[in-house]
């Protein structure tokens, strides 16, 4: 049951791994170009792994400024991990250590996959952040190694492949019964239609979080769907990827 459920995780994200090993290795050109040393790149993924804030980390002192703007602009950008990492606190298990080590795969698509029924899914979670963290971070190496020889993933039209994955997660949500995730996903995309033209890149999406505020009007005696055996049923996706 473990290697199965672990394997759902990784097989579910297989797909946008082109697309993650791609975009690495964008951030890895992007960071030789700014100045960044070769070593500081490769360490910056293995430590931060948040591709949205490497690249801002890169653009800002590509285009002149100082550390503390690009450290500022990247602490923005990661501010969502913050009710992100207490929400899914529960899933992690052992000491500070092994806690700390199994959060740094927490990432957008892990923590959305693993979610379902006001819980996370452990081995879901850890299983698809796992084979990203592998991804990004074979893509970085790639990047600092062939530096401006490589391709913009945008191109080849790779970077459609993040919007489409959180679009599948979201439509067995909106399929339920309940009305909240509904109505969380229109706020969150009105938000977002409404910022992006007047705010820099990366402000709409965290503020789109604050839909999730929605779910609180959820009757918190919901009942989760359940096996006979009382554990709880995994994601639509995840047994979809491993059938």
């Amino acid at each position: 049951m473990t290697e199965a459920r672990y394997r759902d995780g990784m097989r579910v994200m297989l797909p946008l791994m082109p697309a993650i090993v791609a975009f690495g290795a964008s951030f890895g050109v992007l960071a030789k170009a700014a100045g960044v040393d070769s070593l500081a790149a490769l360490v910056m993924s293995a430590t931060t792994f948040a591709g949205s804030a490497q690249f801002a980390v890169v653009s800002v002192l590509g285009a002149g400024g100082t550390a503390a703007a690009a450290i500022g602009a990247a602490v923005l950008l990661n501010g969502r991990y913050a009710p992100m990492a207490l929400a899914a606190s529960g899933a992690f298990r052992g000491g500070p250590v092994r806690r700390l080590l199994e959060a740094q795969l927490l990432v957008d698509e892990s923590w959305a996959l693993s979610s379902r029924d006001g819980g996370f899914d452990r081995r879901l979670l850890l299983g698809a952040g796992g084979i990203l963290y592998v991804g990004w971070n074979a893509g970085t190496a790639i990047g600092v190694l062939a530096g401006d020889t490589l391709t913009n993933p945008a191109t080849l039209g790779l970077d459609a492949a993040f919007p489409a994955l959180f679009l599948a997660l979201l439509a067995p949500l909106l399929r339920t019964a309940d009305r909240a995730p509904l109505a969380a996903a229109l706020a969150g995309a009105g938000i977002a239609l409404v910022l992006t033209p007047i705010t820099p890149a990366g402000i709409p999406v965290i503020a789109a979080t604050a839909a999730c505020l929605v779910g609180l009007t959820r009757p918190r005696n919901a009942v989760a769907s359940e096996r006979p055996d009382g554990e709880r049923q995994p994601p639509r996706l995840a047994e979809e990827a491993s059938s």
